[in-house]
């Protein structure tokens, strides 16, 4: 089994969903007392929000990319970014880690075409809705990401940061969250994506008017096919 390495803390409410799903698959595929080999970097998350409001992206890819180093030190196989706004700065932190890095931005165009979806509704922060990297990343796999109205975008980005971060999930959210995803219904979309790690804390993808995407279980799902792929190979 390799090693998996994670670089959380962004924020710790997901990353610890990470951890849960990542174990549980390895559990499931090898059986009794087997758990994953997982090597963590946790950051402080406010020392990346600062970064972030200030739109230093290369400072934070810095940062990501030294804690990546340091997991591919510590014996990772290979690093995940365990936020989907995090990786406009994926590059760098690849290659500063000297590792693969397994991309959530991929991994959910794979799971959104094997499916034959091609026009998702994005639910994310706004750095991730409005900066251009996510809707350019999966434009390249042929999947038109559509985003919520100026309002909207506003609501589903203080949800995340001022509750989901802080560990608080509220029914009113939830149930503006789904009105969301009901009203864009009429623009031709064909599927949700969660694109915040946070979001399936508050946000069930099954329970959603339109065929949802979590983007965290689709990551985390991932990074135990590398873990395990000699394994999974041999056993075939």
């Amino acid at each position: 089994m390799k090693t998996i390495g994670l670089i959380g803390g962004m924020s710790w409410e997901s990353t610890a969903v990470y951890y849960r799903l990542i174990n549980e698959a390895v559990r499931r595929q090898c059986g009794g007392l087997h758990s994953a080999e997982i090597a963590m970097r946790s950051l402080d998350f406010v020392r990346v929000v600062e970064l972030q409001q200030a739109g230093k992206w290369d400072d934070a890819g810095r940062l990501l990319g030294e804690a990546g180093a340091g997991l591919a030190r510590a014996g990772a196989a290979c690093v995940l970014i365990c936020t989907n706004t995090m990786h406009l700065v994926a590059d760098p932190v690849a290659a500063m880690s000297g590792v693969p890095l397994i991309d959530i931005i991929d991994e959910t165009a794979a799971a959104l075409r094997a499916d034959g979806r091609r026009r998702p509704l994005l639910l994310a922060t706004r750095y991730t809705m409005e900066h251009g990297f996510y809707a350019q990343r999966m434009a390249r796999h042929g999947i038109d990401v559509v985003v919520p109205d100026g309002d909207d975008r506003g609501l589903v980005h203080d949800v995340i940061f001022n509750e989901l971060c802080q560990g608080q999930v509220r029914d009113g959210s939830r149930a503006r969250y789904l009105s969301i995803v009901e009203a864009a219904r009429g623009r031709g979309i064909d599927s949700v994506i969660l694109g915040c790690t946070e979001i399936s804390l508050l946000v069930d993808p099954v329970a959603l008017p339109l065929p949802g995407y979590d983007s965290t279980a689709i990551h985390a799902a991932a990074a135990v096919r590398f873990a395990l792929a000699d394994e999974l190979e041999r056993a075939a």
